[in-house]
Order: C-alpha cells, then sequence, then structure tokens
C-alpha cells in the first residue's frame, strides 16, 4: 500500500512554474502583483498558473 501524498510531495510534482507561483503566493504569503514583478510577467499570467497549479494539487492530494 502507498503513503498518501503530502503538500510538499504533490508540490515536488508540479511544473517548476507552478510550484514556484503556488509557494510563493500561499506559502510566503506574497501578492500576485509581487510574484508578477518578481518574476518579469504580466499578473494575468501568474493568475492562470496559480488557478492551473490549484487544480492540479488538489487532484494529486485526492481532494478533487
Amino acid at each position: 500500500m502507498t503513503a498518501p501524498l503530502t503538500l510538499a510531495g504533490a508540490l515536488a510534482q508540479l511544473p517548476e512554474e507552478e510550484r514556484i507561483i503556488l509557494t510563493l503566493h500561499y506559502l510566503r504569503s506574497m501578492p500576485i502583483d509581487e510574484i508578477a514583478s518578481l518574476l518579469g510577467v504580466p499578473e494575468k499570467s501568474v493568475a492562470a498558473v496559480m488557478v492551473s497549479g490549484k487544480s492540479r494539487i488538489t487532484s494529486l492530494l485526492g481532494m478533487g
């Protein structure tokens, strides 16, 4: 029997861009505009990656 995936394990399975953005926003409490500025991308791009990343995380964790 396989152990359930942890949040850290699920984050490790994400593409790098999703992992970075979700980590900065949810674990470092950085707002979207600051993430966009730091990464040099539009805020809409950060928001879109957050949506896809959250969906992938919930799926990996068996929550949706």
